[in-house]
């Protein structure tokens, strides 16, 4: 089996937003080696040229790609940016749900943390750091998906991720945050149960 060929197949299925005329190259085959060149440890749009240029020829003959040389810097800057953020996102969420369905059979455990972004913050226009709270398939070591937590509300972030992974039969693990009484889940809000006194838990949602 071709190797991150679920990952080019998924890939394959979202929307190239150029004119036919401009596509000198694949969509899915110049995401599939930008993510590779991420994972060798490119960290600019130079470095993953560099890395296509380098094994452009086995790139080609392992993915059916049909690369003549590297694409430009600005090739590989200009086009994720003109991708619909949602499909990519939906891209990766079925390459991890063909990942996540090939572990072995058992109860599977998904850890939620959430992490703040390493140089995200602006202080120019004063925007602070963004923060995302991540869904991790242990058995799988991969990431099912990430979430934005806003306004600092990593509890509500946790439950609309939940809501979105749509996964049944699974062990949900999260920091002690989460672990908080008199709070239950109705229609996306988190609000007090009725009646709830002080350090008394909620009735169930």
């Amino acid at each position: 089996m071709i190797p991150f060929a679920g990952l080019l197949a998924a890939l394959d299925r979202i929307p190239d937003p150029r004119r036919r005329q401009g596509r000198r190259y694949g969509l899915a085959h110049l995401l599939l080696f930008s993510v590779l060149a991420v994972l060798a440890g490119a960290t600019s749009y130079r470095r993953i040229r560099l890395f296509i240029g380098v094994h452009r020829e086995r790139l080609d003959a392992t993915f059916g790609a049909r690369f003549r040389r590297a694409p430009a810097v600005n090739t590989l800057r200009a086009l994720p940016h003109a991708l619909d953020p949602a499909e990519l996102e939906a891209a990766f969420r079925r390459h991890a749900e063909q990942l996540g369905d090939a572990t072995a059979p058992g109860r599977r455990v998904v850890a939620l943390d959430g992490k703040t972004l390493r140089g995200s913050f602006d202080h120019l226009d004063d925007r602070a750091a963004a923060q995302v709270l991540s869904a991790f398939a242990g058995e799988a070591a991969l990431i099912l998906a990430h979430q934005e937590i806003a306004e600092g509300d990593e509890v509500a972030a946790a439950q609309a991720l939940i809501a979105r992974l749509g996964l049944s039969g699974v062990l949900f693990t999260a920091d002690a945050l989460h672990c908080q009484k008199n709070v239950r889940h109705r229609g996306g809000d988190r609000q007090r149960a009725a009646g709830a006194g002080e350090g008394q838990p909620a009735a169930p949602a």
